[in-house]
């Protein structure tokens, strides 16, 4: 008889395969029926939570350090040892469970994702998913590996491009170029990372019979709610509404900064942010150390729910954050769950400014999905669309707005909390062109080969989509720095075919904050229901108990674009008469 599985942490997460191996075996050999279904799903649960536990605290080591190489052998370690055999036992339980045509309660959805993930399955496949991951790992140290020497000290590109918003124009073109010149000095390395993705992503989608690796990367994203076609037509409605939108805002930022023309240096992130502050303006510092942006979050969630704030209090408590930016640290930001503990971990690059806390408030939002669902006793109940887990984090930027003013533990002022809100809504209106971008860009790659195996023509295809949807900077005389924009994109290397789910979340997102201005106590209820719903239902459901409509179409995202342009006109005549009054 199988001793039980090890309830300790330090028990289990430097077990091999030949540990984990005889608890897969049983569930295997146990016969399965109506009586014991539940049981045996609760017990194929603990084993799965355990291995994916062990799987993400493994790939967490390497991000927090890319120069550690002990953490970078233990996650390689992994994926040449425990991910092959394990994804191989985890097929054989799904096919059983299939088999027997049970289905108990709340399975519906995660049977269907179960059926997908069955038919797309090669074991043939295995050590190419894992040598995916492994190359993934490469890039995030390479580009955790970029910094600059800027007078006396070496900045990551994070803390460089943190120094753009100053009113000193000059300087803000030679920090912009500084950064530029240092990630195009690995053009060619990156290239090269970018022609084994694909390579290896065609091979995968050949052995599973896969005309193309987007049909491939469909499926194996559980996508049974829309299709390839959808997302044209949403690109489309992005180009006739919210394209002319973002013109008139830039327009308008161009005149208030007094320029001819605005240029990249002149935006705030140096490549598709709004643009930086007018003179006479400081700069928004709403935190100065980690420690203080940790607290202030918490005082904004507790104010947005008692619960939500006490979630967060459990991570602070508990090392489940790691906020600051450095050295040998990856790009970027994520939640990622730890699922035998049943607790999120949240992983930015925090340099002190707003889009730290919009980082915060929208990581934190995931983390709030892993705590609601920590109900849901089977583990394949937890696989939830992409397109909904984001609603779960972009909804929770627009719910918590209200209270970065809030005092005396709030982020800003009145009058910076207003000024907040508009930098986060022009980034909403200018995030769905970039987003469109970037999907654009990943249909083409891998529907155009060998095309996207030749790095010029996807500089040519960044470049022809750019000049699409991204109008109203000058890009003229930096060729090179923008048809390698692609490079600057992580998920283009490492998540492919991520990156739609975010623009329409946000449609999601902003349908649930309209809710949110006239019923916030509503809205948030209505919120947290739909996130503790998991993967049970499919994503029309999921939008709807969250109070939104899962849609691609102009007409509701036009709506959901007048709501935010006349926000900012609002929010503009409050930050201009508290300007007034301060004088």
């Amino acid at each position: 008889m199988l001793a039980p599985l090890p309830t300790a942490l330090d028990e289990f997460l430097d077990w091999s395969w030949t540990e984990l191996a005889p608890y897969y075996a049983e569930l295997n050999e146990r016969p399965l029926t109506a009586a014991n279904v539940e049981q045996w799903l609760r017990d194929w649960s603990d084993v799965s939570r355990r291995v994916a536990e062990m799987r993400e605290r493994r790939y967490v080591a390497t991000t927090v350090n890319t120069a550690d190489a002990a953490a970078s052998r233990r996650y390689r370690q992994f994926f040449d040892e425990i991910f092959p055999a394990s994804e191989a036992a985890e097929q054989r339980l799904k096919a059983k469970l299939l088999a027997s045509g049970l289905q108990p309660e709340g399975l519906a959805v995660p049977l269907r994702n179960l059926r997908a993930e069955a038919e797309l399955f090669r074991e043939a496949n295995l050590p190419l998913l894992s040598e995916e991951k492994k190359l993934g790992n490469e890039f995030d140290k390479l580009i955790g590996a970029q910094t600059v020497q800027w007078e006396g000290e070496e900045l990551t590109i994070a803390q460089l491009t943190a120094r753009l918003n100053t009113p000193d124009r000059a300087a803000r073109e030679r920090l912009w170029r500084a950064a530029r010149a240092r990630q195009l000095a690995d053009r060619a390395a990156l290239n090269e990372i970018w022609q084994r993705f694909l390579k290896l992503r065609c091979q995968i989608a050949a052995n599973a019979d896969k005309a193309n690796y987007r049909d491939y990367a469909w499926q194996a994203r559980l996508r049974s709610d829309y299709t390839p076609e959808d997302c044209y037509e949403f690109h489309a409605a992005i180009e006739a509404v919210v394209v002319p939108a973002v013109e008139r805002l830039l327009e308008r930022r161009r005149r208030q900064l007094g320029l001819d023309r605005l240029r990249p240096w002149d935006l705030s992130d140096g490549w598709w942010g709004r643009p930086v502050d007018a003179p006479g303006l400081a700069p928004l510092r709403p935190f100065t150390t980690p420690a203080d942006l940790t607290a202030r979050t918490a005082a904004v969630f507790h104010r947005v729910h008692p619960q939500l704030g006490a979630y967060f209090d459990e991570m602070a408590a508990n090392g489940l954050l790691d906020l600051d930016n450095r050295k040998h640290k990856a790009p970027g930001g994520y939640c990622t769950s730890f699922d035998y503990r049943r607790q999120p971990f949240i992983f930015t690059n925090a340099v002190g400014l707003h889009e730290d806390v919009q980082t915060m408030l929208h990581e934190g939002g995931h983390a709030f999905h892993v705590f609601e669902t920590r109900g849901l006793p089977y583990y394949p109940q937890l696989t939830v669309g992409l397109e909904f887990a984001e609603v779960a984090s972009m909804a929770m930027e627009l719910l918590a707005a209200p209270y970065l003013a809030a005092q005396p533990d709030g982020f800003y002022s009145e009058r910076d909390a207003a000024r907040a809100r508009l930098e986060h809504l022009e980034n909403l209106l200018l995030f769905w062109p970039f987003m469109a971008v970037v999907d654009g860009f990943q249909h083409w790659a891998y529907l155009n080969l060998p095309a996207a195996l030749d790095p010029a023509q996807c500089d040519a295809q960044w470049t022809a989509l750019w000049q699409r949807f991204i109008r109203g900077v000058d890009w003229s005389g930096l060729d090179d720095e923008l048809a390698t924009g692609w490079q600057r994109k992580p998920h283009i290397f490492d998540s492919p075919f991520y990156y739609v789910e975010y623009g329409l979340a946000q449609l999601g997102a902003v349908q649930v904050w309209r809710t949110a201005l006239t019923d916030p106590a509503g809205a948030v209820a209505a919120y947290r229901r739909a996130l503790a719903l998991g993967g049970t239902a499919p994503l029309p459901e999921l939008f709807a108990a969250a109070g939104a409509r899962f849609a691609f179409d102009a007409h509701t995202l036009g709506t959901a674009v007048r709501l935010i342009e006349t926000t900012l006109e609002a929010l503009e005549a409050q930050v201009a008469s508290a300007a007034d009054g301060n004088r």
